[in-house]
């Protein structure tokens, strides 16, 4: 045999034996390359949980206090003092500015003397009045003289009333120099400033009750049959990540052409003045409500039919079928009726749509996520 074809053999022979090797690791040393476990995050997960979850028509506006009142100036004069600013509490009565009194007490003093000038024309009327009595009825006066007493007698009485009428009136002007707030509550808005100089029905101040609020929202028409006085609203308030609850007053009775929706206005208690006026807020009026094992709207895939969701059992992942006893919208949550159980693990959001069942998966140390996901709502 030739050295040439020798070596073609050896050749041949390692080529073989490199191929043998290669397929023997890949049969029998699978379990050595295969692919680690994915690790999943604390968020990617949830752990199913029994809750009580609602749902009903949507509704949106904003926050505003009950009860406000804007002060505006009732005599003209000059600012003096200011002694109210902006996000600060008052009580009632209390005095928020104070306007240039001087013209004022003038005019009371105007008032004041021209009171003490009408008592002593009423005190000369009344004796003139009894020595005419006394005097015709001893016929030594004419009946028409006593007449005319008595005339002027009534004249005096009314002078003195208008005298009266006037001092109080200079008084309460005088008062109104004062500038007080009308309740209990927190200035908003401080419109004035020492020394300005302000006219009858220049804006002072804005006083607000914060203890209770209104919230003025708006629902489709198309929802209004669920829609009453009484009904309970849940909402969230721009920021805050948690859930509001109220009650609805009122509901107007005309639809707004140009929205399609109709007003309603919900009573919202504020006893301890966390949310305040103007902020908008988005919710629902509770229509429903559903108990049992809950987790995460994320963990849903509502693409396929009927709904599935991704578990987590023995460290791999597996595509279940669930039927959905109630979503809630407001708190990113769903009720499951069948499919699912308590103390169960899902897979969530992107990661679940990035797994392919029957992947393996390492979890984290204490996966909770279902009691994190959404905060929990006072309904809950």
């Amino acid at each position: 045999m030739s050295t040439l074809h020798r070596a073609g053999r050896r050749a041949g022979w390692v080529i073989v034996s490199v191929l043998a090797a290669a397929c023997g690791r890949g049969k029998g040393g699978e379990a050595a390359f295969a692919p680690p476990p994915i690790a999943l995050a604390p968020e990617n997960v949830a752990v199913v949980a029994e809750r009580t979850l609602l749902a009903g028509p949507e509704l949106s506006g904003t926050l505003q206090a009950k009860r406000a009142a804007a002060l505006r100036a009732e005599v003209p004069g000059t600012v003096l003092e200011v002694y109210a600013e902006a996000g600060q509490r008052v009580k009632p009565a209390q005095v928020l500015a104070r306007v240039d009194e001087a013209a004022l007490q003038d005019a009371l003093l105007a008032a004041r003397s021209g009171l003490s000038a009408a008592r002593n024309r009423l005190s000369v009327a009344e004796s003139n009045a009894r020595r005419a009595r006394t005097l015709a009825e001893a016929g030594a006066f004419a009946v028409q003289q006593a007449e005319q007493a008595e005339a002027e007698l009534e004249a005096a009485r009314a002078q003195l009333a208008d005298a009266q009428a006037r001092l109080a009136a200079a008084e309460q002007q005088a008062g109104k120099t004062r500038v007080r707030a009308p309740f209990e509550g927190i200035v908003s808005e401080r419109q004035v400033s020492a020394g300005d100089v302000v006219a009858p029905g220049a804006p002072l101040f804005t006083v607000i009750d914060p203890s209770r609020l209104q919230f003025e929202a708006a629902v489709p028409a198309a929802r209004i049959g669920a829609v009453k006085p009484g009904a309970r609203v849940d909402f969230r308030a721009t920021g805050f990540d948690e859930v509001f609850g109220g009650e609805i007053e009122r509901v107007n009775p005309a639809v707004d052409p140009a929205t399609g929706q109709v007003r309603v206005y919900v009573d919202v208690p504020n006893a301890d003045g966390r949310l305040i006026s103007g902020l908008y807020a988005e919710g629902r009026v509770t229509t429903e409500r559903a108990t049992g094992p809950a987790a995460p709207t994320a963990a849903l895939d509502a693409g396929t039919s009927p709904p599935t969701v991704m578990k987590v059992v023995d460290g791999k992942v597996a595509r279940a079928p669930v039927e959905i006893a109630l979503q809630d919208e407001l708190a990113e949550a769903v009720v499951f009726r069948s499919g699912v159980k308590v103390g169960e693990v899902l897979v969530l959001g992107s990661a679940r749509a990035s797994l392919a069942d029957g992947a393996a998966v390492e979890l984290p140390a204490a996966p909770e996520r279902s009691a994190r996901r959404t905060p929990e709502g006072k309904h809950d």
